[in-house]
């Protein structure tokens, strides 16, 4: 059974996609790009981007019953690659700060970001 999930608690989505899909074993989360669902306003240093990117998606993968150790795939869009140490710093910390380990992840520099963020971030969790 596919369910789509959609919290208040990270950004709606833009275009014409949902937050997340949940197969009921596993969870794909849309990119999400450092919008705070309560303003709608984006940081402007990379660091603070990856941080409310994460955040989103935590609140996406909450909601839909997992937790950020469910997390098996992550995959990072930077604008930017040489913001690469500073958004893997932030997302380093991410991870050890939610006790989880490490998941397979891909990361890549990408022509422009919706909102023309300087990341994006987007999960594959499994249960």
């Amino acid at each position: 059974m596919i369910n789509i999930i959609n919290t208040d608690k990270a950004p709606a989505a833009i275009g014409p996609y949902v937050q997340a899909i949940n197969l009921g074993n596993m969870l794909f989360v849309s990119g999400q790009i450092p919008l705070d669902p309560i303003t709608g306003e984006m940081p402007s240093c990379v660091k603070e981007q990856a941080k409310q990117s994460l955040a989103n998606v935590k609140a996406i993968i909450t909601t839909a019953g997992y937790q950020v150790n469910n997390i098996v795939k992550a995959t990072i869009f930077l604008a930017d690659m040489n913001d690469f140490t500073s958004v893997n710093a932030v997302y380093e910390a991410f991870f050890i700060e939610n006790n989880a380990p490490f998941p397979a992840r891909s990361c890549v520099q990408v022509a422009r970001i919706p909102k023309d963020a300087k990341v994006e971030i987007e999960v594959i969790a499994a249960k």
